[in-house]
């Protein structure tokens, strides 16, 4: 049964992992880089501004002075129970459910901050879209496979044409994987968000602004659909003055 999702009342916290291989591969062959074998022993996050969730159908507002926004189509997992070093096999015990996320991206910004070692700040600092329900995951249940991912299909549409397609089961760590590293040596709590990271094809950088009609703009409509989720969609608005 969906649930709605007030950012205000109810995400206390977000860790966004990074967990497509075919993502985190191509994004990195198309700057001229290797995989970084660490990225297969562990499953790293980013701590993101919780306090800039945004909800469906609200306005996203280009960050300045970018020029390179960018959507990022993820799986979003809402923690239910109080728990600490949890373990794989504990782990959907400490679920309530799942949403759908859109990881606003400023690529300009981003890459700038980067150079210094450090994640992603300003460049994820200003929006991030959750919505548009927190379905609970006992009626997701049945999508589970044997590795512990979620079969479901994930799209993004362009102003009404879609442009990304991929499946939540591809991930390379399960949720018990990443559900367990979030929680070693620290306590989640009711509320936590953990974000999967972006699907295969699910952002502009990946696919190419060449491929997509350029980065995104005022006046654009970005709509991510996940199976079982529903859709979460967003419009691009320029700064007011």
């Amino acid at each position: 049964m969906p649930m709605s999702i007030d950012d205000e009342q109810y995400i206390r916290s977000f860790r966004d992992f990074y967990s497509f291989e075919q993502h985190v591969s191509t994004c990195r062959k198309r700057r001229g880089l290797e995989m970084v074998p660490q990225w297969y022993e562990v499953p790293v996050f980013y701590f993101s501004n919780c306090c800039s969730l945004v909800h469906d159908q609200e306005e996203i507002v280009i960050p300045s002075p970018s020029v390179e926004l960018d959507f990022e189509l993820e799986l979003g997992l809402v923690i239910g129970k109080k728990g600490r070093d949890i373990s794989p096999e504990d782990s959907w015990d400490y679920v309530a459910g799942l949403t759908i996320v859109n990881d606003f991206s400023a690529r300009d910004l981003q890459r700038q901050e980067m150079q210094v070692g450090l994640g992603p700040a300003k460049g994820k600092d200003f929006a991030t879209a959750v919505g548009p329900e927190l379905v609970l995951w006992e009626d997701l249940r049945d999508r589970l496979d044997e590795k512990g991912n979620l079969q479901l299909e994930m799209k993004a549409f362009l102003n009404g044409k879609q442009i990304s397609h991929g499946n939540a089961k591809d991930m390379y760590y399960s949720w018990p994987q990443l559900i367990a590293h979030a929680s070693r040596n620290v306590t989640l709590y009711p509320g936590d968000l953990l974000g999967s990271g972006t699907v295969g094809t699910g952002c502009i950088l990946e696919l190419g602004p060449e491929t997509t009609g350029g980065w995104l703009t005022a006046g654009d409509e970005i709509t991510l659909e996940i199976e079982g989720l529903g859709q979460l969609t967003n419009r691009i608005v320029e700064k007011s003055n």
